[in-house]
């Protein structure tokens, strides 16, 4: 089970930023945090589910020559395209994942964030298995969500991120938390970012 489509159209129809991704400054923090918290500078390609009107992708298309993003609102994934027009090498597509995981390409950046607790227990373990799958060997996965209870919540960030800790073999390169969200990284290649560049 997952939180329905139309529930997220709803709420895009009457707000095309409903979690104020423009104009809140916890939220230009948390962006900000999630970028700091990359391994590498740069990404050859990247992929962002649940993009919703693009405020984060914008700047996640700065450090990846490729960026697939997708949302399961056409609301939102108008307001995506009219935000990151000016970035050719960033696909925008409507897609609901885990089932809709577009399993025919790899990808050495995947940012999940602000999206599992929508999901199911169940669901959200699919995602993580279809996410590691399409993981490059030298890749990374960033998860990222708020700890508050809300509408439409299915479960806590805690247990989204264990579930992730769990699937991902406890690769976790990051880990940063507060009273508001969770924060975490996994990589493949382990490594600190000291030790990919030789320093320690």
């Amino acid at each position: 089970m997952s939180t329905s489509r139309a529930y997220f159209d709803e709420l895009y129809r009457n707000n095309d930023d409903p979690w104020r991704y423009r104009t809140s400054g916890y939220e230009r923090r948390k962006r900000e945090l999630v970028l700091a918290s990359l391994p590498r500078e740069q990404y050859a390609s990247g992929f962002e589910p649940a993009c919703s009107n693009g405020e984060l992708s914008a700047l996640l298309a700065r450090r990846c020559a490729r960026l697939r993003i997708c949302d399961i609102s056409e609301e939102a994934v108008a307001s995506a395209r009219e935000r990151l027009a000016d970035a050719p090498h960033v696909t925008i597509e409507q897609r609901a994942v885990p089932d809709d995981w577009p399993a025919d390409e790899r990808f050495d950046l995947i940012v999940i964030s602000e999206l599992a607790y929508y999901l199911s227990p169940e669901s959200t373990a699919a995602l993580a298995q279809r996410a590691w799958a399409s993981l490059a060997d030298d890749g990374a996965v960033v998860a990222c969500h708020w700890r508050h209870p809300f509408e439409g919540k299915l479960q806590s960030a805690d247990d989204a991120h264990a579930t992730f800790h769990a699937i991902f073999g406890g690769t976790r390169v990051v880990r940063h938390e507060e009273a508001d969200f969770f924060l975490d990284v996994w990589s493949k290649d382990g490594r600190s970012v000291a030790e990919r560049e030789g320093i320690a």
